[in-house]
């Protein structure tokens, strides 16, 4: 009876520490849902990322990951994204005006990039981390246009240069078609010629050179030809080609324009972009803040 007893003491503290911690996980829940029915979403922001909360918002390194208890909600965080996003979204529409957002699943947004015609699919909107996650090749489009802007450049112009400069060459090859034609009825003239001089052992040489000569010329006249061939075909793939690298000037073009109406210049862009999670948290803050003092 007394051994009983003593177990009994034994497996107290581990009691008392279960007990605590499961504790702790009830009053993280239902300090989450409060949240949730209070509509606080800064609070809910606080709640599954204590971590970053404190650093970014508290300025303090006191919370560890021991404290967090956020993996609780990992199996919900398509509904908290999903209920999250509307405050967010509307924030959004005032700070970034030319972003539009498409909840494509619970909780998963794309980002297009204004809305006018075929606009840029430009990313995704992470809503529980407060965050852009754009896409590489369009986002980084968009910056070399603005690099390329500062030398009165568009994003395709040397691209566009090039094709037209291919397509001169091409037409080139057309209009003169009839000059090649000519020159090589003279050049089989002149190889016929060759092949029926007659010649001394010491001149043998200089005849085959001259023979060769004659045709690798015709070799070439007969590549340009082919090429002339299929030019008419080439030139209109090509003009297509510049219009759709023009097309994409256009809209690179609109999206620099909303870009430098709203944030003046690309690198203020990227600040608020960096500063998102702590400009929009702190704007909720200032929200429940007046709140309060009504």
């Amino acid at each position: 009876m007394q051994n009983s007893e003593e177990n009994q003491q034994e497996l107290k503290p581990s009691e008392t520490q279960l007990d605590l911690s499961i504790t702790q996980k009830i009053t993280y829940l239902q300090t989450l849902q409060k949240a949730l029915h209070d509509g606080d979403d800064r609070q809910i922001y606080e709640l599954i990322d204590k971590v970053r909360y404190s650093r970014e918002i508290k300025k303090s390194r006191s919370i560890t990951k021991a404290e967090d208890l956020s993996n609780l909600v990992d199996d919900v965080h398509a509904q908290l994204s999903h209920y999250l996003s509307q405050n967010l979204i509307e924030y959004l529409g005032k700070t970034y005006p030319f972003f539009y957002y498409d909840e494509i699943a619970e909780g998963q947004f794309d980002i297009y990039f204004g809305n006018w015609w075929d606009r840029r699919l430009f990313g995704q909107l992470d809503v529980l981390n407060v965050a852009f996650k754009f896409d590489d090749d369009e986002y980084g489009k968009l910056k070399k246009a603005f690099e390329l802007d500062a030398m009165h450049q568009r994003y395709n112009t040397e691209n566009i240069a090039a094709i037209t400069a291919k397509s001169a060459e091409l037409q080139e090859l057309i209009n003169h078609q009839d000059e090649r034609d000519q020159e090589k009825e003279g050049l089989r003239a002149q190889q016929k010629e060759v092949s029926q001089k007659s010649t001394m052992p010491w001149d043998s040489g200089k005849v085959k050179e001259e023979r060769q000569g004659i045709i690798d010329k015709l070799t070439q006249l007969a590549d340009e030809d082919e090429s002339a061939m299929n030019a008419s075909k080439t030139i209109k793939e090509n003009d297509d080609r510049i219009l759709e690298l023009s097309k994409e000037d256009t809209i690179l073009n609109y999206e620099k324009q909303s870009i430098q109406k709203t944030f003046d210049d690309f690198t203020h862009f990227e600040s608020h972009n960096s500063s998102l999670y702590t400009d929009y948290l702190t704007n909720l803050i200032g929200k429940g803040q007046v709140i309060s003092d009504d």
